[in-house]
C-alpha cells in the first residue's frame, strides 16, 4: 500500500526524472514528502512561472519533459506563462498541479480552477487524477504525450485528498518514445527534386534534434554544398562559422538572405514550423501556396500543410530524416556551390557589429569581446526585448545545445533558463541576456541562483525603457512617450544583497574587466550595462525612428 504522492514520485523515477522545479503549496505536500527521501532533486523556486520556465529549459536542453509542481488557483496561473512558451516552442514538459480535494469540485472552492477548460490552449492534453491506482498510467502517459509528435506540455492535475489515499497499484514503466520515419519513396523523391533544382535552400527549426543529427545534416549540407538557414531562436542547429551557414530566418532577418529565400526553387523545411516570426509575418513565402517547391518534414503530421502547402510532406522527425540521408550521392560540383558561398559571405557581413553608437557604452565592441573571450559551448540564454538583437544577430552560435530562449517573445524567461542550464550542465558557461524590463519580470530567481550556488553571469542591458515597446510608440505616435519609461533599481546592490556578485559598465573598455571579475567571483553575477536609450537598435536611434515617423 502506498499513498498517492508516493506513486507520483515513483512513476517519476521510473521515466528517469532526476530533477523537478517547484514552489510548494499544501495543495500537494503528500507529494513534497515523497520527494523528501527519493533521491530526486528538488530545485525551489521563488514564482511558479520561473519554476515553468526552468522546466522548459531542462526540456528544451535534454529532449526529455522537465518537471514542475505548483499549487492551485494563482500557482497554477502564475505557471500558465512557462506553459505557453513550451506550447508554442514545442518543448516537452509536465507540470503537475495542486487540485481542491474532490468532494469540494465544482463548488468554486478555494483556489479552485477547471484546468481542462482555462488551459486548453496552453497544452497538448490536460488530465486529472481522481484514482491514485491510476497514477501509473496517467504520468506515463503524459511522458509519451509530451515527447510524441510536436512535443510540447502536458498537464496533471492531482486532488489533495487522492494523493493521500493508500492504495495498491502496478509498478510504474518508463514511456516509450514514437519515432516517425519517411518511406524510402519519399527520400527518393526529395533526392530526385534537389538534384533538379537550381537554388535550394535548406531552413532548420523545431525541436527533436540531438548532437548526432545536428552533426548529420552538417555532413549532408557539406557534401551537397546547400546553403543552410536556422528560424528564430533555433541558431544552435548549425555551426555559424561552417562555410554552408547562412544566416537566422526570423525577426530582422538579413534582406539580402530574404531574397535569397524568396528566389530559391525549393526550399526544405526541416522541423520547422515555419510560423508567424521566421516567416517575417507570412510574407517570406507566399501563403498558403508558395511560389517555390516546398519539401515540408516535421515530426506532426498535423502541421504538414497547416501553413503552407507542401509539394513534399514528411512525417518524420528530424533526426529519422537526416538519418536517411547519409547514403544520397551528393553531385560532384552543384550549380549552386557559389551561391552558397556569397550567401555565407553575406552573413559574415551582416553578424559583424557597428563598433559606434550614441552614449559611452558601446554594444558592438562588447559584442565583439564576448565572441573571442566565451568558449563556443558557453550556454547563451534570453527573454524578450530590443537588447536581444545584439546576441541574436552578432553571436556566432557554433555548437548544440548553446542557446536557450523563447520564440513566443516571452519577457523574463532568460532568468530562469539560465539557472536551470547551469544546473544541468555545471561544467559550462551559462551567460543571460536581460533587459532593464525583461530581469525584472522573474529577477527574483536571482536567488534561486544564489542558494544552490549556480555561478550564471548576467548581461543585463539597461536603457531605462521598454525598449521595444518605445521602439514601435516612437514609430507610431513620435514624442508620445506613454508607460514606456522605466524606474530601476540599482542592480549591482540588489545583486550584493541576494548575495551575488554586481559589477556596473558605464564605458566600454570596463566591460572586458567587469565579466573577468564576475567569472572569477564563482558566485551569480549581474554585469549592469548602462545603454544609452537612444541606441534602440544596431543600426537606428530613437531620433531617427521618431523623425523618420
Amino acid at each position: 500500500m502506498k499513498t498517492g504522492g508516493q506513486l507520483i514520485v515513483e512513476a517519476l523515477k521510473a521515466n528517469g526524472v532526476s530533477r523537478v522545479s517547484c514552489v510548494p503549496g499544501e495543495s500537494y505536500l503528500a507529494v513534497l514528502d515523497a520527494l523528501y527521501d527519493s533521491g530526486i532533486d528538488v530545485l525551489v523556486c521563488r514564482q511558479e512561472g520561473g519554476a515553468a520556465m526552468m522546466a522548459d529549459c531542462w526540456g528544451r536542453l535534454t529532449g526529455e519533459p522537465g518537471i514542475c509542481m505548483v499549487t492551485r488557483g494563482p500557482g497554477a496561473t502564475n505557471a500558465s506563462a512557462g506553459l505557453h512558451v513550451a506550447m508554442q516552442d514545442s518543448i516537452p514538459m509536465i507540470l503537475f498541479i495542486g487540485q481542491v480535494q474532490r468532494d469540494a469540485r465544482e463548488r468554486e472552492a478555494f483556489q479552485e480552477v477547471e484546468y481542462r477548460r482555462a488551459f486548453t490552449e496552453f497544452a497538448k492534453w490536460i488530465g486529472e487524477i481522481d484514482d491514485a491506482r491510476r497514477i501509473p498510467e496517467f504520468v506515463t502517459r503524459a511522458f509519451a504525450v509530451a515527447t510524441s509528435g510536436r512535443p510540447g506540455p502536458v498537464v496533471l492535475t492531482l486532488p489533495e485528498d487522492m494523493l493521500m489515499d493508500e492504495v495498491e497499484a502496478p509498478p510504474a514503466k518508463r514511456y516509450t518514445r514514437v519515432e516517425s520515419h519517411p518511406g524510402q519513396s519519399q527520400v527518393e523523391t526529395f533526392a530526385a527534386m534537389l538534384k533538379e533544382a537550381r537554388r535550394p535552400m535548406v531552413i532548420l527549426g523545431g525541436t527533436r534534434w540531438s548532437e548526432e543529427s545536428v552533426a548529420g545534416i552538417r555532413d549532408f549540407a557539406e557534401r551537397f554544398h546547400l546553403p543552410v538557414g536556422c528560424s528564430f531562436r533555433r541558431q544552435m542547429l548549425f555551426d555559424h562559422l561552417h562555410t554552408c551557414y547562412a544566416g537566422d530566418v526570423g525577426i530582422g532577418i538579413n534582406p539580402a538572405l530574404a531574397k535569397e529565400i524568396k528566389d530559391s526553387d525549393l526550399i526544405v523545411l526541416l522541423g520547422a514550423r515555419m510560423s508567424e516570426m521566421p516567416s517575417s509575418s507570412y510574407t517570406l513565402l507566399d501563403i498558403p501556396y508558395p511560389s517555390q517547391k516546398i519539401v515540408h518534414v516535421f515530426p506532426d503530421p498535423e502541421e504538414l500543410g497547416r501553413i503552407y502547402r507542401p509539394d513534399l510532406a514528411i512525417a518524420a522527425a528530424p533526426a529519422e530524416f537526416v538519418a536517411a540521408l547519409r547514403d544520397l550521392e551528393a553531385p560532384a560540383w552543384p550549380v549552386w556551390a557559389e551561391r552558397t558561398a556569397a550567401m555565407h559571405d553575406a552573413y559574415l557581413k551582416w553578424s559583424t557589429p557597428p563598433q559606434t553608437g550614441p552614449g559611452d557604452v558601446q554594444m558592438g565592441p562588447i559584442m565583439d569581446w564576448i565572441e573571442e573571450n566565451t568558449p563556443k559551448t558557453a550556454i547563451f540564454t534570453n527573454g524578450a526585448g530590443n537588447y536581444a538583437t545584439w546576441l541574436h544577430r552578432f553571436h556566432r552560435f557554433q555548437a548544440y545545445n548553446t542557446q536557450a530562449a523563447p520564440t513566443s517573445g516571452s519577457m523574463g524567461y532568460g532568468l530562469p533558463a539560465a539557472v536551470a542550464a547551469k544546473q544541468l550542465f555545471p561544467e559550462r558557461e551559462v551567460v543571460c541576456f536581460a533587459g532593464d524590463g525583461c530581469f525584472m519580470m522573474h529577477g527574483q530567481e536571482f536567488i534561486t541562483a544564489v542558494r544552490y550556488q549556480l555561478p550564471i553571469i548576467t548581461v543585463l542591458v539597461n536603457n531605462g525603457t521598454y525598449g521595444t515597446i518605445r521602439m514601435h510608440q516612437e514609430r507610431e505616435f513620435p514624442g508620445r512617450v506613454s508607460a514606456t519609461d522605466l524606474v530601476n533599481p540599482n542592480f549591482v546592490a540588489f545583486a550584493a544583497a541576494y548575495g551575488g556578485h554586481g559589477e556596473r559598465v558605464s564605458k566600454t573598455d570596463e566591460f572586458g574587466p567587469a565579466y573577468e571579475r564576475a567569472r572569477a567571483s564563482g558566485k551569480p553575477a549581474i554585469i549592469e550595462v548602462m545603454l544609452s536609450p537612444e541606441a534602440i537598435t544596431p543600426t537606428r536611434t530613437l531620433t531617427q525612428i521618431r523623425e523618420k515617423a
